[in-house]
């Protein structure tokens, strides 16, 4: 069998997301040939893929944006302070019109392995369609959060009812009306999945091995005064944000709570809590590193929490026993309200842990669950676990 032709550039990208994409708009600049391929059959990245109903940015979409251009800031119009997966993929489909980036992406290619010849110089790369690439540079844009992590849980694949993976969710939608659903999982895609999927849903059953922290989004249609504001100073938004750890310009500056009155302390957290988002935790740099002020704000969030469910048991299981700030925190929009409604339930799985799955449902070491509908919302094998899918020497 004849080898197929191979394909010469001087930079070879791996992931069309945002990463992937804003090099080839730089490489393009800088006078390299350059492909960028993707496994998927659209641009995006992890919001190509991460389309459940719910998904959306939890960085305020005003930040959660290009820089390298001011007229594209300007001109770009987000609708929402934090924008959803549909609006976001909108935004990338724009930026990749307005700079012609598609006649240098090659979609529906999955690259699994790279080499470096030492004689040559160069890479080589091979895809699961036979396909070769030969080019100076590599460069995996491949992204953090973009393999799906699937649990080892004895019976999976025997399960005969809808099986679905936030991070690899359906393209089209699904009609969950009279199903009886189960949900593995309450991080950051769970939290965002569960209050849109048990208002279709006959009942829905949340099985949880750890409570996370989720402080209010206080989501809302961005105001054109509100727009106007920032736009008339994004550079000083952006020079601003990158002077802080995380990258994002958070409201007020810090302050240590050691040197503040509890009340003082209180009150701040109280504030962020009515403004919502991230920031929550940005008052005071010693929040996350003095376990006595760090068991203040995880009391404060317990609180809301108890405050919000009705069922005792239901609080307690959904309050986190962990200090806040060690794992990111979640950001909800009517999470533990949902909590409230007749057909969702909580069960509480690191004390009556899954044995395993089979057809019908699940089976815990105490007790057994049958559902229709099985979403697994276990998150990613982060960072590497893109890179750990290709064959790289």
């Amino acid at each position: 069998m004849m080898r197929s032709p191979v394909n010469n550039y001087d930079v070879i990208v791996v992931g069309a997301g945002f990463a992937g994409l804003y090099l080839l708009y730089r490489l393009r600049k800088l006078g390299f040939s350059t492909r960028v391929l993707e496994r998927a059959d659209g641009i995006g990245g992890t919001w190509h893929w991460n389309c459940y109903p719910g998904a959306r940015c939890d960085i305020e979409s005003m930040q959660y944006s290009y820089q390298f251009s001011d007229e594209l800031q300007q001109q770009w119009e987000w609708s929402e302070r934090y924008a959803s997966q549909a609006e976001i993929l909108r935004y990338v489909q724009h930026v990749a019109d307005r700079y012609d980036l598609h006649r240098d992406i090659q979609l529906n290619t999955n690259v699994v392995s790279a080499s470096f010849s030492e004689k040559s110089n160069r890479w080589e790369l091979h895809t699961d369609d036979e396909e070769y690439f030969h080019a100076r540079f590599l460069v995996m844009a491949t992204g953090c959060l973009s393999q799906p992590n699937w649990p080892d849980i004895e019976g999976l694949d025997e399960f005969e009812g809808g099986l679905y993976h936030t991070g690899q969710w359906p393209h089209q939608d699904i009609n969950f009306e009279g199903r009886r659903l189960g949900v593995i999982g309450t991080g950051s895609s769970a939290i965002q999945l569960i209050p849109q999927l048990a208002r279709q849903v006959e009942s829905l059953t949340v099985f949880q091995r750890t409570a996370n922290y989720a402080v209010p989004a206080h989501n809302r249609s961005l105001d054109a005064d509100t727009v106007a504001r920032i736009k008339a100073d994004y550079t000083g938004l952006r020079a601003r944000a990158k002077q802080t750890p995380r990258g994002v310009a958070f409201l007020k500056p810090q302050r240590l709570a050691a040197e503040v009155p509890r009340d003082d302390l209180i009150e701040d957290l109280e504030w962020r809590w009515q403004v919502g988002g991230l920031a929550f935790l940005e008052g005071f740099s010693d929040l996350t590193l003095n376990p006595d002020y760090n068991a203040i704000a995880a009391d404060f969030v317990r609180e809301k929490i108890r405050g919000i469910v009705k069922d005792k048991e239901t609080a307690r299981i959904l309050c986190p026993k962990n200090y806040i700030g060690a794992k990111r925190l979640c950001v909800e929009i009517n999470y533990f309200e949902t909590f409230n409604r007749e057909n969702v339930d909580l069960v509480d799985i690191s004390s009556n842990p899954i044995s395993a799955i089979h057809a019908k449902g699940i089976a815990l070491r105490d007790g057994n669950y049958e559902v229709d509908d099985l979403v697994i919302a276990t998150g990613f094998d982060a960072i590497t676990g893109a890179l750990l899918n290709i064959d790289i020497k």
